[in-house]
Protein backbone atom coordinates (compact mmCIF):
# COMPACT_ATOMS: atom_id res chain seq x y z
CA UNK A 1 0.00 0.00 0.00
CA UNK A 2 3.11 2.55 1.12
CA UNK A 3 4.76 1.54 -2.48
CA UNK A 4 1.50 2.16 -4.71
CA UNK A 5 0.56 5.66 -2.78
CA UNK A 6 4.42 7.11 -3.07
CA UNK A 7 4.14 5.63 -6.67
CA UNK A 8 0.60 7.95 -7.10
CA UNK A 9 2.18 10.80 -5.15
CA UNK A 10 5.44 10.79 -7.38
CA UNK A 11 3.55 10.65 -10.55
CA UNK A 12 1.19 13.87 -9.51
CA UNK A 13 4.51 15.47 -7.99
CA UNK A 14 6.12 15.11 -12.09
CA UNK A 15 2.60 16.33 -13.52
CA UNK A 16 2.42 19.61 -11.92
CA UNK A 17 5.07 22.43 -12.17
CA UNK A 18 3.59 23.95 -8.64
CA UNK A 19 3.86 21.15 -6.02
CA UNK A 20 7.63 21.33 -5.87
CA UNK A 21 10.16 24.46 -6.27
CA UNK A 22 12.49 24.32 -9.34
CA UNK A 23 16.14 24.11 -9.59
CA UNK A 24 17.37 25.52 -12.48
CA UNK A 25 20.04 24.49 -14.16
CA UNK A 26 21.58 24.44 -17.91
CA UNK A 27 23.42 22.02 -19.00
CA UNK A 28 22.26 21.22 -22.09
CA UNK A 29 25.95 19.09 -22.80
CA UNK A 30 24.48 16.50 -20.25
CA UNK A 31 21.76 15.25 -22.70
CA UNK A 32 20.48 14.51 -26.28
CA UNK A 33 18.58 13.24 -28.41
CA UNK A 34 19.29 10.61 -30.85
CA UNK A 35 16.92 9.91 -34.06
CA UNK A 36 16.75 6.39 -35.68
CA UNK A 37 16.92 7.71 -39.01
CA UNK A 38 16.39 11.50 -40.72
CA UNK A 39 14.99 10.03 -44.00
CA UNK A 40 13.24 6.79 -44.94
CA UNK A 41 10.37 5.46 -47.23
CA UNK A 42 8.88 4.12 -43.56
CA UNK A 43 6.53 6.35 -41.94
CA UNK A 44 7.76 4.97 -38.05
CA UNK A 45 11.06 6.43 -36.67
CA UNK A 46 12.07 6.56 -33.18
CA UNK A 47 14.06 9.12 -31.08
CA UNK A 48 16.40 8.31 -27.88
CA UNK A 49 16.77 10.32 -25.00
CA UNK A 50 19.89 10.29 -23.56
CA UNK A 51 21.50 11.06 -20.20
CA UNK A 52 25.27 11.80 -19.35
CA UNK A 53 26.61 11.36 -16.13
CA UNK A 54 23.79 11.33 -14.19
CA UNK A 55 23.88 11.86 -10.41
CA UNK A 56 20.57 10.44 -9.17
CA UNK A 57 17.79 9.99 -11.37
CA UNK A 58 14.74 8.35 -9.49
CA UNK A 59 11.81 9.70 -11.58
CA UNK A 60 11.64 12.18 -14.73
CA UNK A 61 9.33 13.81 -16.62
CA UNK A 62 10.29 15.23 -20.29
CA UNK A 63 8.67 17.48 -22.90
CA UNK A 64 8.83 17.16 -26.43
CA UNK A 65 7.11 19.67 -29.49
CA UNK A 66 5.89 18.35 -32.61
CA UNK A 67 3.27 19.19 -34.62
CA UNK A 68 0.31 16.68 -34.37
CA UNK A 69 -0.82 17.44 -38.11
CA UNK A 70 1.88 15.44 -39.26
CA UNK A 71 3.22 13.12 -36.74
CA UNK A 72 1.37 11.06 -34.51
CA UNK A 73 3.07 9.12 -31.09
CA UNK A 74 3.17 5.33 -31.59
CA UNK A 75 4.74 4.24 -27.89
CA UNK A 76 6.90 6.00 -25.05
CA UNK A 77 9.46 2.85 -23.94
CA UNK A 78 12.19 3.07 -21.22
CA UNK A 79 14.59 0.43 -19.89
CA UNK A 80 14.24 1.70 -16.33
CA UNK A 81 12.59 0.13 -13.79
CA UNK A 82 9.29 1.10 -12.59
CA UNK A 83 5.73 2.79 -13.36
CA UNK A 84 5.61 4.95 -16.53
CA UNK A 85 2.57 7.10 -17.45
CA UNK A 86 1.06 7.08 -20.74
CA UNK A 87 2.16 9.92 -23.09
CA UNK A 88 0.29 12.92 -22.81
CA UNK A 89 -0.18 15.01 -25.48
CA UNK A 90 -1.51 18.13 -25.89
CA UNK A 91 -1.45 20.71 -28.79
CA UNK A 92 1.31 20.43 -29.92
CA UNK A 93 3.33 19.06 -26.77
CA UNK A 94 3.96 15.31 -25.49
CA UNK A 95 5.24 15.28 -21.99
CA UNK A 96 6.40 11.25 -20.80
CA UNK A 97 6.67 10.76 -17.28
CA UNK A 98 8.19 7.49 -15.19
CA UNK A 99 8.99 6.85 -11.74
CA UNK A 100 11.16 4.12 -9.67
CA UNK A 101 9.20 2.16 -6.77
CA UNK A 102 9.99 2.03 -3.51
CA UNK A 103 13.12 2.56 -1.13
CA UNK A 104 15.65 1.93 -4.10
CA UNK A 105 18.38 4.07 -5.12
CA UNK A 106 17.97 6.55 -8.65
CA UNK A 107 20.02 5.68 -11.65
CA UNK A 108 23.53 6.85 -12.40
CA UNK A 109 25.68 7.14 -15.17
CA UNK A 110 25.32 7.73 -18.93
CA UNK A 111 22.06 5.92 -20.00
CA UNK A 112 18.94 6.16 -22.49
CA UNK A 113 16.37 7.77 -20.81
CA UNK A 114 13.35 6.95 -22.95
CA UNK A 115 12.34 6.09 -26.73
CA UNK A 116 9.56 7.45 -28.13
CA UNK A 117 8.45 6.17 -31.16
CA UNK A 118 6.24 8.50 -33.85
CA UNK A 119 4.58 8.14 -37.11
CA UNK A 120 4.80 10.38 -39.96
CA UNK A 121 0.84 10.78 -41.06
CA UNK A 122 2.14 11.47 -44.75
CA UNK A 123 5.59 12.37 -46.80
CA UNK A 124 7.51 14.96 -46.33
CA UNK A 125 9.55 16.69 -43.40
CA UNK A 126 8.57 17.25 -39.54
CA UNK A 127 10.29 17.78 -36.64
CA UNK A 128 10.64 16.61 -33.13
CA UNK A 129 12.44 19.02 -30.43
CA UNK A 130 13.36 18.19 -26.98
CA UNK A 131 12.25 21.17 -24.94
CA UNK A 132 13.04 20.65 -21.45
CA UNK A 133 13.70 17.27 -18.72
CA UNK A 134 12.75 17.45 -14.71
CA UNK A 135 14.43 14.84 -13.06
CA UNK A 136 13.44 13.85 -9.38
CA UNK A 137 16.54 12.03 -6.90
CA UNK A 138 15.21 9.42 -4.51
CA UNK A 139 14.97 12.15 -1.92
CA UNK A 140 12.59 14.21 -4.31
CA UNK A 141 14.64 17.13 -4.66
CA UNK A 142 13.97 18.43 -8.24
CA UNK A 143 15.94 19.83 -11.03
CA UNK A 144 14.71 21.11 -14.19
CA UNK A 145 16.93 21.61 -17.54
CA UNK A 146 15.82 23.68 -20.63
CA UNK A 147 16.76 22.11 -23.59
CA UNK A 148 16.72 22.83 -27.11
CA UNK A 149 17.26 19.93 -28.84
CA UNK A 150 15.98 18.80 -32.44
CA UNK A 151 16.00 17.27 -35.49
CA UNK A 152 14.05 16.72 -38.80
CA UNK A 153 12.55 13.55 -40.30
CA UNK A 154 11.77 13.01 -43.68
CA UNK A 155 9.53 10.09 -44.77
CA UNK A 156 10.02 9.96 -48.55
CA UNK A 157 8.16 8.22 -51.57
CA UNK A 158 9.35 5.03 -52.35
CA UNK A 159 9.39 5.87 -55.81
CA UNK A 160 12.13 8.92 -55.68
CA UNK A 161 14.99 7.32 -53.55
CA UNK A 162 18.17 8.55 -55.95
CA UNK A 163 15.68 10.47 -58.37
CA UNK A 164 17.56 13.50 -59.88
CA UNK A 165 14.51 15.69 -58.24
CA UNK A 166 13.83 14.38 -54.35
CA UNK A 167 15.36 17.05 -52.82
CA UNK A 168 12.92 19.39 -55.07
CA UNK A 169 9.80 16.79 -54.61
CA UNK A 170 10.54 16.67 -50.88
CA UNK A 171 10.52 20.19 -50.40
CA UNK A 172 7.70 21.17 -52.42
CA UNK A 173 5.51 18.59 -50.76
CA UNK A 174 6.61 19.70 -47.53
CA UNK A 175 5.87 23.08 -48.52
CA UNK A 176 1.76 21.73 -49.39
CA UNK A 177 2.44 22.74 -52.97
CA UNK A 178 2.57 19.22 -54.94
CA UNK A 179 1.20 15.72 -53.43
CA UNK A 180 1.74 12.34 -53.99
CA UNK A 181 0.04 10.36 -55.96
CA UNK A 182 -0.84 8.27 -52.39
CA UNK A 183 1.55 8.09 -49.33
CA UNK A 184 3.33 5.91 -50.85
CA UNK A 185 4.07 7.09 -54.44
CA UNK A 186 5.10 10.35 -56.10
CA UNK A 187 5.42 8.66 -60.16
CA UNK A 188 7.88 11.47 -60.53
CA UNK A 189 8.09 11.04 -64.29
CA UNK A 190 4.81 10.57 -64.94
CA UNK A 191 3.28 13.54 -66.99
CA UNK A 192 1.95 16.81 -65.34
CA UNK A 193 -1.41 17.79 -67.28
CA UNK A 194 -2.51 21.44 -67.55
CA UNK A 195 -4.94 21.94 -65.05
CA UNK A 196 -2.79 20.26 -62.34
CA UNK A 197 0.28 23.02 -63.58
CA UNK A 198 -1.68 25.59 -62.95
CA UNK A 199 -2.64 24.62 -59.86
CA UNK A 200 1.06 24.24 -59.15
CA UNK A 201 1.46 27.84 -60.14
CA UNK A 202 -2.08 29.25 -57.83
CA UNK A 203 -0.68 27.08 -54.82
CA UNK A 204 3.15 28.51 -55.19
CA UNK A 205 1.96 32.27 -55.23
CA UNK A 206 -1.03 31.88 -53.19
CA UNK A 207 -3.54 33.44 -55.44
CA UNK A 208 -6.85 35.08 -54.16
CA UNK A 209 -9.95 34.32 -55.69
CA UNK A 210 -10.51 34.69 -59.29
CA UNK A 211 -13.26 37.28 -60.73
CA UNK A 212 -15.19 34.40 -61.39
CA UNK A 213 -14.40 34.53 -65.06
CA UNK A 214 -13.68 31.33 -66.59
CA UNK A 215 -14.05 31.81 -70.79
CA UNK A 216 -13.33 28.00 -71.32
CA UNK A 217 -16.05 25.91 -72.38
CA UNK A 218 -14.18 22.47 -71.33
CA UNK A 219 -13.76 24.13 -67.66
CA UNK A 220 -17.10 22.53 -66.92
CA UNK A 221 -18.31 24.11 -63.75
CA UNK A 222 -17.67 21.85 -60.53
CA UNK A 223 -15.07 20.09 -61.19
CA UNK A 224 -11.85 20.18 -59.31
CA UNK A 225 -9.44 22.36 -61.29
CA UNK A 226 -12.81 25.14 -62.00
CA UNK A 227 -11.43 27.59 -59.67
CA UNK A 228 -7.64 26.78 -59.94
CA UNK A 229 -8.28 27.98 -63.37
CA UNK A 230 -10.25 30.92 -62.92
CA UNK A 231 -7.30 32.01 -60.18
CA UNK A 232 -4.58 31.58 -62.72
CA UNK A 233 -6.30 33.03 -65.75
CA UNK A 234 -7.45 36.44 -63.62
CA UNK A 235 -3.65 36.36 -63.01
CA UNK A 236 -3.11 36.38 -66.61
CA UNK A 237 -0.99 33.18 -65.81
CA UNK A 238 -2.66 30.93 -68.06
CA UNK A 239 -4.24 31.20 -71.73
CA UNK A 240 -6.03 28.34 -73.41
CA UNK A 241 -5.35 26.53 -77.03
CA UNK A 242 -7.96 28.66 -78.15
CA UNK A 243 -10.42 31.70 -76.84
CA UNK A 244 -12.97 29.15 -75.68
CA UNK A 245 -10.79 26.00 -74.62
CA UNK A 246 -7.88 25.18 -71.82
CA UNK A 247 -7.96 21.54 -72.30
CA UNK A 248 -7.50 20.69 -69.04
CA UNK A 249 -6.68 17.30 -69.08
CA UNK A 250 -3.73 17.40 -72.04
CA UNK A 251 -0.21 17.11 -70.82
CA UNK A 252 1.55 19.94 -70.42
CA UNK A 253 4.63 20.83 -73.14
CA UNK A 254 7.65 21.58 -71.86
CA UNK A 255 7.14 24.86 -73.92
CA UNK A 256 3.69 25.53 -72.75
CA UNK A 257 5.13 25.23 -69.79
CA UNK A 258 7.55 28.48 -70.47
CA UNK A 259 4.92 30.35 -71.16
CA UNK A 260 3.52 30.02 -67.72
CA UNK A 261 6.42 30.49 -65.41
CA UNK A 262 7.80 33.46 -67.49
CA UNK A 263 3.65 34.57 -66.94
CA UNK A 264 3.89 33.82 -62.68
CA UNK A 265 7.03 35.06 -62.71
CA UNK A 266 5.88 38.92 -64.47
CA UNK A 267 2.78 38.38 -61.81
CA UNK A 268 5.25 37.58 -58.65
CA UNK A 269 7.36 40.68 -59.26
CA UNK A 270 4.65 42.77 -60.05
CA UNK A 271 6.43 44.16 -63.77
CA UNK A 272 5.22 43.34 -67.23
CA UNK A 273 6.16 40.64 -69.04
CA UNK A 274 8.02 42.17 -71.70
CA UNK A 275 10.19 43.29 -69.08
CA UNK A 276 11.62 40.35 -68.37
CA UNK A 277 14.86 39.32 -70.55
CA UNK A 278 15.53 36.62 -72.68
CA UNK A 279 17.85 34.58 -74.60
CA UNK A 280 18.37 33.09 -77.77
CA UNK A 281 16.97 29.89 -78.19
CA UNK A 282 19.58 28.84 -81.33
CA UNK A 283 21.81 27.15 -78.36
CA UNK A 284 19.43 24.57 -79.17
CA UNK A 285 19.90 22.11 -81.99
CA UNK A 286 16.16 21.93 -81.82
CA UNK A 287 15.37 25.88 -81.60
CA UNK A 288 13.27 25.03 -85.12
CA UNK A 289 11.02 23.29 -83.16
CA UNK A 290 10.00 25.85 -80.72
CA UNK A 291 6.78 27.49 -81.37
CA UNK A 292 7.07 30.98 -82.49
CA UNK A 293 5.10 32.24 -79.45
CA UNK A 294 7.50 29.86 -77.36
CA UNK A 295 10.63 31.53 -78.89
CA UNK A 296 10.68 34.32 -75.64
CA UNK A 297 9.59 32.50 -72.57
CA UNK A 298 11.65 29.77 -73.71
CA UNK A 299 14.59 31.98 -74.02
CA UNK A 300 13.46 33.46 -70.29
CA UNK A 301 13.46 30.34 -68.61
CA UNK A 302 16.89 29.47 -69.75
CA UNK A 303 18.18 33.13 -69.10
CA UNK A 304 16.34 32.65 -65.53
CA UNK A 305 17.75 28.81 -64.84
CA UNK A 306 14.16 28.11 -64.19
CA UNK A 307 14.76 25.39 -66.66
CA UNK A 308 17.18 23.15 -68.25
CA UNK A 309 17.46 21.20 -71.52
CA UNK A 310 16.58 17.90 -71.41
CA UNK A 311 19.96 17.98 -72.52
CA UNK A 312 22.54 20.66 -73.22
CA UNK A 313 21.93 20.23 -76.98
CA UNK A 314 17.89 19.71 -77.04
CA UNK A 315 15.22 21.67 -74.97
CA UNK A 316 12.89 19.16 -76.51
CA UNK A 317 9.87 22.00 -76.73
CA UNK A 318 7.15 19.43 -77.77
CA UNK A 319 7.28 16.81 -74.85
CA UNK A 320 5.73 16.43 -72.20
CA UNK A 321 6.63 17.89 -69.05
CA UNK A 322 6.90 15.23 -65.58
CA UNK A 323 5.86 15.83 -62.09
CA UNK A 324 9.68 15.74 -61.35
CA UNK A 325 10.39 18.67 -63.79
CA UNK A 326 7.26 20.53 -62.20
CA UNK A 327 8.28 20.30 -59.02
CA UNK A 328 11.54 22.10 -59.65
CA UNK A 329 10.71 24.84 -61.37
CA UNK A 330 8.29 25.64 -58.75
CA UNK A 331 11.02 25.84 -56.50
CA UNK A 332 13.46 27.64 -58.71
CA UNK A 333 9.95 29.43 -59.11
CA UNK A 334 9.92 30.20 -55.47
CA UNK A 335 14.09 31.00 -54.83
CA UNK A 336 14.15 33.15 -57.83
CA UNK A 337 14.80 36.99 -57.23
Amino acid sequence: MKSKLLTVALMATLCSSLLLSTVHAEKVSDFEMNPSSSESVEATFTVTLKGKAIQDLYAYEAKLNFDPNVLEIVKAETKIKGFSVSPIVKNNEITIAHTKIGNVNGEKGDMDIATITFKAKKAGTSSVKWTSLKILDRDLKDQQFTLNQSFEFTKIFSDITGHWAKADIMEMVTKGIIEGMNADTFAPNQNITRAQFATLLVRALNLSEGSGTNPYTDVKSGVWYEDTVKKAYAAGIVSGLSETTFAPDKSITREEMTMMLMRAKAYASGVKIDSLNSVSTNIFKDNSKISPWAKESVGFVIDSKLMKGRSQTSFAPKASATRAESASVIKRLLNSK
